[in-house]
Order: C-alpha cells, then structure tokens, then sequence
C-alpha cells in the first residue's frame, strides 16, 4: 500500500544513524522532529553518506519502513540540522530518483 499523493512528508535534516529500524526511527519522529509517528506523515531519514534513505509511516494498523540505495550517487538532502523540512510528494518523487529536489519545488511553483 502507498500513501496517497496529498500525505505530508518531512525530512530529517542532517545525516541519521540508519542502523536504526522502526523503534528507533518512529522515537526521533516524536522527539527530534516534535512530530506525531501515528499521523499518517512520511518521514524520511539519510545516512551520513547520503547514498542510503529511510522512509517511515504508519499505515492503518502497523509501521511500513522502506529504504533506497543509491549504487552510483548521493541524495541532494539539507544539512543542517537545525529544522525539519517539509517537502511535497513530487520533491519526494525526485529526491528518490536522486534528482535535486529543490529545483523540483521551484519548477512546479509548490511552496
């Protein structure tokens, strides 16, 4: 099941220790990003090396987590770690395909 097209999605700025599953990364949603892990939000998380992405939500009646790997390149991702961002479904479209993100946000005039 995927989420539908007007979900929020939140990314956490700065790299994430992505040894961490559902437990952990569902506990940052709540304490670092000051976010409700129930809401039906997409959270996204990314190594410090910018080539492996998280993605947690909560589907219905139980967490789904999934994780890309980039073989050839990294993720455009913030860094700092000062503030969660909130992107559109079209951002997270590009950010997945290891597109910049950002010039996908200005493009289509969102936010």
């Amino acid at each position: 099941m995927t989420p539908n097209r007007a979900v929020e999605v939140y990314l956490a700025p700065g790299a994430t220790d992505l040894r961490k599953s559902i437990n952990g990364l569902s506990i940052l949603v709540e304490s670092h990003l000051q976010q409700a892990v129930f809401s039906g939000s997409l959270f996204v998380f990314c190594n410090r090396r910018r080539d492996l992405i998280k993605v947690l939500y909560w589907d219905r009646n139980g967490f789904c987590l999934w994780m890309k790997r980039l073989e050839e390149a990294q993720f455009h991702w913030p860094t700092s770690d000062q503030e969660t961002v909130c992107i559109d479904r079209r951002a997270l479209d590009w950010l997945l395909e290891g597109l910049n993100w950002v010039q996908g946000q200005k493009q289509s005039g969102l936010r």
